[in-house]
C-alpha cells in the first residue's frame, strides 16, 4: 500500500502494465506523472518540445510495439489534436494510453475544457478515475483495452484527482515484450483510399468497445434510496457522495463511449434522475443524445469553475453547512519572485509604452500592476503571431510600436513557427525571448533551450541566437536583463528600427534554479530614502512601504539582484558588506 496523488498513481499504473515509453510537455495539472515514470526502473521517459510532438513520438514508438505513456494538460490536447484524430483511424500496435489533465476553475490555466469532448469527437476510448486508486487501475487497465480495441485510450483526470492524495494499493511490473512491427500501409499509411478503410475499421471498433462498456466493471452502480439518481464520475462522484449521502449513484469509469443499455436500466430503477457535471455539459447531453431521460435539478449548478458539495445542495434545496469564517489574513497577490530576470524587461517595455504582446508562461505576471505591462495572452507562441497581427492592422490605421513577450521553453514549443512567419513575411517588430534557463511555471523541467532531458541523459543546449539568425533576423542580440541601462538601450534601440524585424535575448537563470542562480548579498535602504516610490514601482515582493512612505528591504527575503537600486535616484540603495548567502 502507498500514499500516491492522482498523478502518481497513473506513472505507477502505466509502469505495472509494463509500458516502455513516456511522453509528454509539462503542464498543470498534468506534470507529475511524467516526472514520476521517469524515476521508474525499466523504462524511457523524455519531455517533447510540444504535445503534437509527444503524441507522434508515442504513435511511432506504438506502431514498433512499445507501450506508450503520454501526458498533458487539456490545452495541451488542443496541440496534439492532429495526431490525436488520425491515430484513432490508424489504431495502435503497442498500446497508447494518453493522459489529458483537465483544469476546472483554471487554477493554471488560461481556459476550462472538458477533454472528454476530445474523445467524442476523436473516437477514441476515455476512461475518468474518481481517486487515486482507480487512477493506478484505471491506467493498468488503458493499455490492454488498447490493444484490445486497437485505439488510443485517452484518461481524463481534473486538477483533484491529479493533485489530492490517498491509498493505493501496487503491484509488481508486468514485464511485456514489444510486439513485432509488420509493415501494413493499410493501417499506417493515411492517404485517402487507405483511411476510408480504416474509417469503417474505426465504426467497428467502436461497437466493440461500446459493447464491452455495457458491463464494464469500471461502471459502477451504487443502489441506495430509490427516489434519486444520479449520474456522474470524476472527481463530482466524490462530491456527490458528500452531498447526496442516501441517493443512487451511477458512477461512470469509461465516459466515451457510454453505456445505453446500462443507464437505461438505471434509470428505470430510480423515480427521478440527475446529471451532476462540473464546468461542462458533457455528460448530461451525452445521456440525453442516448435517449436517456433525465430531470431538471431545483436550481441551476455552477456553469463554471469546481463543483463542491456545498454547491450540489444547494442545486437540490438542501441545508448548507455553515462554514466558518477565515481569519482576517492580508492578500497576498501573485508577483514575480524576487530577483526575477524578467521583472526589469517588463518595466522598460512599460517605460517605452508598447503595445505587448504575452505568452504563456510565470512571466504573464508582468501584466499585474504595479508593471502593467503586457496586453495579450492567448495561448503558448501566441505573442509573436500577435505581435505580427497588430503590426498588419497598423498599416491599415494608426501604427503602433509592438513587442512580444515569449519565454524559452515556449519559444521551442511553439514559437519558432510564430517567429518564422513573420521573418517570411518580411515584417517588422521586437520579439523579447525570455531566456531564465529552464521551463519555471510548471516546475523548473528541462527543455531544448537549456539542453536538461528528463532523465539527465547526455544532451545539447539549443543556440538561441544562432536559430533566430539562421530563421534570417539580422539583428539578434543577447542582453544582460539584470542590467537596467543595457535593457533600456536594447529595447530603445529595437523599437526605433521600425522598419526591421528585431529578436532581443534576455539571458539570465530563473532565481529558484539553484545549480545556476547564486544570490548575492542582500540590500538595504539607507537613511537617504524619500519615498520617491521608484523602487516599490519593480513590484518585487522584498520591497514595501513604511508608514511614513520610505521604502524598506526584507533582507531575508531579498535575492541580491541589485535590481532596484539601479532606480533608485538618491542612491538610497546599498548593497550589505560582508554577509555572504
Amino acid at each position: 500500500m502507498a500514499l500516491l496523488s492522482g498523478n502518481e498513481a497513473i506513472a505507477q499504473g502505466a509502469w505495472e502494465a509494463g509500458a516502455h515509453i513516456g511522453v509528454g510537455y509539462p503542464g498543470t495539472p498534468s506534470t507529475e506523472t511524467m516526472e514520476t515514470f521517469a524515476q521508474k526502473d525499466g523504462v524511457y521517459a523524455e519531455w517533447c518540445p510540444n504535445e503534437k510532438v509527444a503524441l507522434e513520438v508515442a504513435v511511432g514508438a506504438s506502431a514498433a510495439g512499445a507501450r506508450v505513456l503520454a501526458t498533458m494538460k487539456h490545452v495541451g490536447v488542443n496541440v496534439a489534436a492532429d495526431p490525436l484524430f488520425t491515430v484513432a483511424y490508424t489504431g495502435v500496435n503497442g498500446g497508447i494510453v494518453m493522459l489529458a489533465a483537465d483544469d476546472p476553475g483554471m487554477h493554471s490555466s488560461q481556459n476550462e475544457q472538458d477533454s472528454r469532448y476530445y474523445a467524442q469527437a476523436a473516437h477514441a476510448l476515455m476512461l475518468e478515475p474518481s481517486d487515486s486508486a482507480e487512477a493506478r487501475a484505471f491506467a493498468k487497465e488503458a493499455f490492454e483495452l488498447s490493444e484490445r480495441f486497437d485505439m488510443p485510450v485517452m484518461l481524463r483526470s481534473t486538477v483533484r484527482i491529479s493533485h489530492a492524495k490517498g491509498s493505493v494499493e501496487v503491484a509488481e511490473r508486468a514485464e511485456v515484450a514489444p510486439k513485432p512491427y509488420e509493415k501494413d500501409p493499410s493501417k499506417w499509411v493515411m492517404m485517402p483510399a487507405y483511411a476510408k478503410l480504416r474509417r469503417a475499421s474505426l465504426d467497428e471498433r467502436v461497437a466493440a468497445a461500446a459493447a464491452w462498456c455495457e458491463d464494464s466493471e469500471l461502471n459502477r452502480v451504487e443502489m441506495r434510496d430509490t427516489s434519486m439518481g444520479v449520474i456522474c464520475s470524476g472527481a463530482a462522484y466524490q462530491y456527490v457522495c458528500e452531498a447526496l449521502p442516501d441517493a443512487s449513484v451511477f458512477k461512470l469509469g469509461v465516459v466515451w463511449p457510454l453505456p445505453k443499455r446500462a443507464l437505461q436500466q438505471f434509470r428505470e430503477q430510480v423515480d427521478a434522475l440527475y446529471c451532476i457535471d462540473e464546468a461542462s455539459t458533457y455528460l448530461s447531453d451525452s445521456v440525453r443524445a442516448l435517449g436517456v431521460q433525465l430531470d431538471a435539478t431545483p436550481a441551476a449548478l455552477p456553469a463554471q469553475g469546481e463543483l463542491s458539495p456545498a454547491s450540489i445542495r444547494a442545486a437540490f434545496g438542501l441545508d448548507v453547512p455553515a462554514a466558518a469564517a477565515p481569519e482576517e489574513v492580508p492578500a497576498r497577490p501573485p508577483a514575480l519572485c524576487a530577483g526575477c530576470p524578467h521583472r526589469l524587461v517588463f518595466k522598460e517595455l512599460a517605460r517605452a509604452k508598447c503595445i505587448v504582446c504575452g505568452d504563456i508562461g510565470c512571466y504573464t505576471l508582468g501584466a499585474l500592476p504595479p508593471l502593467s505591462a503586457m496586453d495579450t495572452c492567448v495561448c503558448m507562441g501566441a505573442s509573436v503571431s500577435m505581435a505580427h497581427g497588430f503590426e498588419l492592422a497598423g498599416r491599415f490605421g494608426e501604427p503602433a510600436r509592438v513587442a512580444a513577450v515569449i519565454g524559452d521553453s515556449t519559444f521551442a514549443h511553439s514559437g519558432i513557427t510564430s517567429l518564422l512567419n513573420t521573418v517570411y513575411n518580411v515584417g517588422p517588430g521586437l520579439v523579447c525571448i525570455l531566456d531564465n534557463r529552464t521551463t519555471g511555471m510548471t516546475g523548473h523541467e528541462g527543455n531544448p533551450v537549456n539542453g536538461i532531458t528528463l532523465q539527465q541523459r547526455t544532451s545539447r543546449e539549443l543556440d538561441l541566437e544562432a536559430l533566430v539568425k539562421a530563421l534570417g533576423v539580422d539583428d539578434c542580440a543577447v542582453v544582460n536583463p539584470n542590467d537596467m541601462r543595457a535593457v533600456r538601450s536594447a529595447i530603445k534601440d529595437a523599437l526605433a528600427n521600425s522598419e526591421a524585424l528585431s529578436v532581443i535575448i534576455f539571458k539570465s537563470p530563473c532565481v529558484l534554479l539553484r545549480n545556476s542562480f547564486v544570490p548575492g548579498a542582500p540590500y538595504f535602504v539607507n537613511g537617504n530614502c524619500t519615498g520617491c516610490g521608484s523602487c516599490i514601482s519593480l513590484g518585487c515582493p522584498a520591497i514595501s512601504k513604511e508608514d511614513d512612505g520610505r521604502a524598506v528591504i526584507d533582507t531575508a527575503a531579498c535575492a541580491g539582484c541589485g535590481q532596484c537600486g539601479q532606480y533608485c535616484p538618491v542612491e538610497a540603495i546599498e548593497q550589505l558588506e560582508g554577509s555572504a548567502r
